[in-house]
């Protein structure tokens, strides 16, 4: 059986948990026999490829890159279903002949691959890795910071959260650069929806931008019902969004695996420092600020925090967090290599994700489960599953600083329970038996 891998992005460039995900999965269909091929795309605004396709391999895995700078979306419904991309995408599935397409993200190649696919008779597959398939910002976070069950039946919502982040941006429309609070966003938003209906508005550039955003759900909605006979879910949470959304896809719940080295970790004594971490993108929506806000709170000397992630994501932001941490046992450490995970974890006896949004069984939480690693998360669904408190960790009022600094005052107060946590906590689900388990879906729905 040949299997094309449909994914946003790929190694070496973009390493993060969907790329890891992809490559787990190919790497281990191809040690069960099947021969795989994964197909990703350059971003539109990265360095271009020579061609409109490019060809390499990576860890005997060979792949098929499209350069998006060839093919840009200029506007808003390219983002999400992108015609002109259909003539690239039937070029490549004609030349590759898979007798599955399996897709770990649309974004990029967008919901007209969905279209290809079926005009060519080819099953498809999909696994939700987030909520794209019907939320605009694949994140569940209303413009206000709230989170948010999917879209409204007037699609404002929807509205208002695509203005607040565009009103951002130096070459925003002047209406929309008045959208700079949640509450201006929505405003506008509702005010928009109205009046683009007017005689004066309908049909010119305002119309065309909200009715993008508003018939996105729908386009959406019509081609995965459409096209793919079978999902991947990794969380039970994931899996009731999509389906209280309309999407009727049948869709297993099936939890991701890690490779990592699962050795115990090094006894602790008993005066040394507890070591709290975070590993991630440094953004708002990940909550780093709180972490280092509610540390902060924390007596002098009672722990220590060290903060992996990329210090150049948005500059304004990182300048806050080093403002916060100023004064305090917090030590910026940058990134590393996906494979230094296990070491980096090692040292770790908390690892905090305090994310204001819907995380979705993200790797980092279930490579500190493997190895031993207690955790402290957000109260989500998507993390909350994989939880067992007082055996593995605890949750905190997503959002608040000051549960979030109780719970870690508990904590390191007393570090031998801490310590102990460790012992209690474990992920022994593996990459190969999660690639077994999907491998399985396309036999269930043939």
């Amino acid at each position: 059986m040949k299997v094309a891998f449909f994914v946003h992005c790929f190694f070496p460039e973009h390493f993060y948990g969907t790329e890891t995900y992809t490559l787990d999965l190919a790497k281990h269909y191809r040690a069960a026999g099947h021969e795989v091929v994964v197909v990703s795309a350059v971003f539109q605004g990265e360095p271009a490829r020579d061609g409109l396709v490019s060809r390499y391999e990576y860890q005997g895995i060979p792949v098929v890159c499209i350069d998006k700078n060839a093919v840009p979306h200029t506007r808003v419904k390219e983002t999400y279903y992108q015609p002109d991309m259909r003539p690239v995408l039937e070029a490549v599935l004609r030349e590759l002949k898979p007798d599955i397409v399996h897709v770990t993200h649309l974004i990029n190649h967008t919901a007209a691959l969905l279209e290809v696919t079926q005009q060519l008779g080819i099953a498809t597959y999909a696994t939700f890795t987030d909520f794209f398939g019907f939320c605009l910002n694949n994140k569940l976070e209303a413009a206000n910071g709230d989170l948010c069950a999917g879209p409204s039946p007037s699609r404002t919502n929807c509205m208002a959260c695509y203005l607040k982040d565009a009103a951002r941006s130096p070459y925003a429309d002047r209406w929309v650069r008045q959208a700079t609070s949640p509450r201006s966003a929505q405003w506008i938003a509702s005010l928009s929806n109205v009046g683009r209906r007017l005689p004066g508005l309908r049909n010119g550039p305002v119309d065309g931008l909200l009715e993008d955003i508003a018939r996105r759900p729908d386009t959406l909605l019509g081609l995965y019902n459409g096209a793919y006979r079978g999902a991947v879910a990794p969380t039970r949470f994931l899996k009731t969004a999509y389906e209280s959304n309309s999407i009727t896809t049948p869709m297993r719940d099936i939890w991701f695996g890690v490779d990592i080295d699962r050795s115990p970790k090094t006894p602790r004594v008993a005066s040394q420092r507890p070591v709290i971490g975070f590993i991630g993108q440094i953004a708002p929506h990940k909550g780093t600020d709180l972490l280092i806000e509610a540390f902060a709170r924390l007596p002098r000397g009672a722990a220590e925090l060290h903060i992996y992630g990329p210090a150049d994501q948005d500059p304004v932001y990182m300048a806050k967090l080093e403002g916060l941490a100023a004064g305090h046992d917090v030590a910026f450490k940058g990134t590393f290599p996906s494979a230094r995970m296990a070491q980096v974890l090692a040292p770790m006896d908390l690892l905090v994700i305090p994310s204001r949004w819907y995380e979705n069984s993200p790797l980092v939480l279930l490579n500190a489960l493997a190895t031993h690693t207690p955790v402290l998360v957000s109260d989500v669904a998507g993390m909350t599953e994989f939880l067992e408190p007082g055996r593995n960790g605890y949750a905190f009022a997503r959002g608040s600083v000051d549960d979030l600094a109780k719970k870690l005052a508990d904590l390191v107060r007393d570090p031998a329970a801490l310590h102990a946590l460790a012992r209690s906590t474990s992920y022994d689900r593996t990459p190969e038996r999660m690639a077994w388990d999907t491998l399985a879906i396309y036999h269930e729905a043939a």
